[in-house]
């Protein structure tokens, strides 16, 4: 049975369609497409049947009938779209539980990291920190051999990856920035800590009052769309409260600080947080 493979816009994906088996399903018509472009492997494509007149979500092809039960029977067609470079489940778990796994070992053997924090350097060691190092090492270490050994997934890929790669982009950006924000804020105040308040200029404190919230907010925004996991989400969700209501006070402060009275700066009119909402 000969199929033709066409995109939305009705333009032949492979020319003179493919060959496929009278009993064919969806995994061997996919097979057959990839067998005419290797670019299209199985995973990235979606196959949905041609819209009928007034229709206008496309059907997905069942992956459970055969082909001849669904297409029409004098000229079988299909609609083709590509869905970009895949990235597999595993992979993607892999990565979401290998950070765990080596950020807990490397704050217990290196202690000297905290006083990069600005935190006092640890000088002993508590049993109860030991056996959590065990506990905790040993639960993301499990989970990495279930995603490998154990899990079967119901789809074989995920996220693009150009979704991952825009979700990253957004948040290295989004910490350089952050980064940034923290150096002005820094500024502000002499070497003892001293200096009262001040309001911060230069950069997107010209536009919202707490930047350095808002660039620590898109950073993890950027996590997500990356990630597309629930513990990101819920992360994502209680530092945003939490720093959106941090940034109301602070701007309710300022505004009452720098009044424009009695010699004193007006505060600026600005965002708090997250323009253009808040």
């Amino acid at each position: 049975m000969k199929c033709g493979v066409v995109g939305r816009n009705g333009k032949q994906i492979i020319e003179g369609g493919v060959e496929v088996d009278a009993e064919a399903t969806l995994e061997d018509l996919k097979k057959a497409i990839h067998s005419r472009n290797r670019k299209y492997y199985p995973e990235r494509q979606r196959i949905t049947l041609p819209l009928p007149p007034g229709q206008s979500r496309p059907t997905p092809v069942d992956e459970a009938k055969k082909l001849r039960d669904q297409l029409a029977s004098d000229s079988p067609q299909v609609v083709f779209k590509d869905l970009g470079p895949q990235v597999s489940y595993s992979t993607l778990f892999f990565f979401e539980y290998l950070g765990p796994l080596l950020i807990y070992p490397v704050l217990y053997f290196f202690p000297q990291v905290y006083s990069y924090f600005g935190l006092p350097l640890r000088n002993s060691i508590h049993p109860v920190q030991t056996f959590a190092l065990y506990a905790w090492c040993f639960h993301y270490a499990k989970r990495e051999f279930e995603t490998f050994c154990i899990h079967r997934f119901s789809h074989a890929t995920g996220l693009s990856e150009t979704q991952m790669y825009v979700g990253f982009a957004i948040s290295v950006v989004s910490q350089i920035s952050n980064f940034y924000c923290h150096i002005i804020l820094k500024n502000l105040r002499s070497l003892d800590g001293k200096g009262g308040y001040q309001i911060p200029t230069g950069f997107l404190f010209n536009y919202v009052t707490c930047a350095n919230y808002t660039t620590e907010i898109w950073q993890w925004i950027g996590f997500n769309i990356a990630t597309q996991t629930g513990a990101g989400y819920l992360f994502l969700a209680a530092a945003g409260y939490i720093m959106t209501v941090w940034a109301i006070q602070k701007h309710k402060r300022l505004k009452r600080t720098f009044d424009g009275q009695d010699g004193r700066r007006k505060y600026p009119r600005r965002y708090v947080i997250f323009p253009p909402f808040l």
